[in-house]
Parts: structure tokens; sequence; C-alpha cells
């Protein structure tokens, strides 16, 4: 369940000086939500989307994709960790750090019963006003994602097939959901 901190105003400062824990801390504009581990059938969806991306990223190399829990941090008052993203390249490199890649090309993010709020509202409204030129948002009970645009005022949500791509490249990412939640999940 995610929880909102009573402090007032966090900052990315200060969630870096909380010990660590087996709890994911983040905050957006500047309110703290402390989410418990994810659940290993979200690791099972997130690995089957990691394993999607680096193929293809390998097959066209403009990006680099990664998983949580490493820090997005959009302003000292916005410190997020996507469950997957995309960063562009940096002079044809993995950018080693967020403040070099500066930008997310998608985040994707997996549902659990606590993070709806956080997912579908916070942190969605969030990337929009960032920019980020694609969130999805992965409902494994349902079996679809709902995709979201920054100027989107509902999400498109997909069931069958699901295609993603650079701006920069003409070749599109495929992925059949059907499939790729029967590998994770039955």
């Amino acid at each position: 369940m995610v929880m909102p901190a009573l402090e007032k105003e966090w900052t990315a400062e200060m969630v870096r000086a909380i010990p660590a824990d087996h709890n994911q801390y983040q905050i957006v504009d500047g309110e703290l939500f402390v989410t418990p581990a994810p659940s290993w059938r979200h690791g099972d969806i997130l690995g089957e989307f990691y394993l999607i991306f680096a193929e293809y990223l390998s097959r066209n190399p403009i990006a680099h994709v990664k998983l949580a829990p490493q820090d997005v941090e959009f302003d000292y008052r916005t410190l997020v960790q996507p469950d997957l993203f995309v960063v562009p390249l940096i002079n044809g490199r993995k950018p080693r750090t967020w403040e070099a890649a500066g930008q997310l090309l998608l985040a994707i993010e997996v549902l659990s019963p606590g993070t709806a709020r956080l997912d579908r509202s916070v942190k969605r409204q969030r990337y929009q006003r960032q920019r980020v030129p694609e969130y999805w948002i992965v409902d494994m009970d349902a079996r679809l994602v709902e995709r979201w645009k920054p100027d989107d005022e509902r999400p498109e949500i997909i069931t069958g097939l699901i295609q993603w791509k650079a701006a920069v490249t003409t070749d599109k990412l495929e992925i059949d959901l059907p499939a790729l939640f029967a590998a994770a999940l039955d």
C-alpha cells in the first residue's frame, strides 16, 4: 500500500538520507510516497518487458533501458523510480547518470494493489507535465496497458499489439501483450 508521509515538503536530498530498508521512497512535487517491495508477479512482468526492450535496443542502438530502483530526479522536489524506463544514448553511449540522460523517452509502471493512485494519478500527471513522450501503466489483472501521451486526457487502452518507437528511428518495436502476459503470468 502506498503511504504518503506526514512531512509537508520533501526533497530528493531528504529521500536519499533515509536508511536503506525494503521500501521504495519516491517524491512527487514534495509529497513522499512509500511503497513496499513489489510482488514476484510484478517482477515477472517487468522481466518480460525488459528482455523485449533490451533485444530491440540492441538492434536499434538509439536508447538504453533501465529497471527500478533507479532514481529519476526531475527537480529537487520530484524523485521517482519508474519500474522500467528508456533514456536516450549520449553520443552513442549509455548515460551513466540521470543527469547525463536528462530525459525519459518512455516510462512504464506495473500496477500493484497499493500503487493505483500513485501510478494513475500523481505520477501520470507529473510525467505528462515533464512531456515524457509515452507513459505506460501495465494492469496485470486486466492484462492491458494504458498508454498516456503528454496531452492526453484519457489513455489509449491496449490489449493486443502495442507499438513503440523513439522519434530518432523508423523501426517500431511491437509487443504482443497476450503473449507477454501468458509468458509472465501463466
